[in-house]
């Protein structure tokens, strides 16, 4: 008998969930096991920020950085809805007050800076609140010359801050170049989905790109592309085995892996493992 017929279906809808890959209804509690990768396919689900801080770094080690940088409303932007409203209806869902987490961690001992994408926020989307977070992350982990870990899932650039939106890109570019200078190694995870500018001006610039199994990765969407080209798109345009194929990737890790991954990478780029603190006897 499999996992999954020995879930108890009496628990009603909530406690199930279809993959996207191959359509299998999966009882919740499985997935959690299997850290939410499909036992039929190996689909990776998307995960939630808790979910990805606990498959990430080390259980309690994360000091968050920078919490009360958030997005702004320069253009007093609205379509059917206010972008005000948006940002208050979706601070008050997710209960955080950006699309992205910055702060410090360890993996596998290593003190890292670490930044986490939150694509429950506005779909990840990077404004000027994302950019600030994040070149401040950058410029203390050159500052204090820790390794720069950030996982990525983000729908790209958010249209409703326009122009300043998009100057977050260059903004961060350049802290990574001085990052690089300074001989900071910087490890970029690309999740399902890292696309538009958060995949153009942050995580294709890793010293080392990992991505997990079948995420989509790109600048503009493959249905965009195949309509503005007007040709077929070859079978996997955009996954993550399509671009490690041609080079843009070095590594695609299963989830499972990724915490040892990304400590084996840090024991080669960043020096020793700081040793975790003993309590003092009573």
């Amino acid at each position: 008998m499999s996992e999954v017929e020995r879930a108890s279906p009496e628990a009603g809808p909530a406690a199930w969930e279809k993959c996207p890959g191959c359509g299998q209804i999966n009882a919740k509690k499985v997935l959690e096991r299997r850290l939410f990768v499909c036992p039929r396919c190996g689909h990776h689900l998307r995960l939630t920020l808790g979910q990805r801080l606990l498959v990430t770094v080390d259980p309690r080690s994360l000091r968050e950085r920078d919490a009360r940088v958030g997005a702004a409303d320069p253009l007093g932007f609205r379509d059917r809805r206010a972008y005000a409203e948006r940002l208050a209806a979706v601070r008050r869902e997710t209960g955080r007050n950006e699309a992205v987490l910055t702060g410090t961690a360890r993996i596998g001992g290593h003190p890292v800076a670490l930044g986490v994408f939150d694509f429950a926020f506005l779909g990840g989307s990077m404004g000027s609140g994302v950019g600030e977070r994040l070149t401040r992350l950058i410029e203390h982990a050159a500052a204090k010359r820790l390794p720069l870990v950030v996982v990525s899932a983000s729908g790209g650039a958010r249209m409703q801050e326009g122009i300043f939106s998009l100057l977050q890109m260059a903004k961060i570019a350049a802290a990574l170049a001085r990052l690089g200078t300074r001989g900071v190694p910087f490890l970029s995870v690309m999740t399902d989905p890292t696309t538009g500018g958060v995949a153009a001006s942050l995580a294709l610039l890793g010293d080392v790109n990992l991505a997990e199994p079948g995420a989509l990765i790109g600048f503009a969407g493959p249905r965009v592309v195949e309509q503005t080209m007007r040709q077929k798109l070859p079978p996997g345009f955009q996954r993550a085995e399509f671009l490690l194929e041609r080079g843009m990737l070095d590594r695609i890790v299963p989830r499972a892996e990724l915490r040892t991954t990304l400590a084996r990478l840090l024991d080669l780029l960043a020096g020793p493992r700081v040793a975790p603190r003993r309590r003092r006897p009573p």
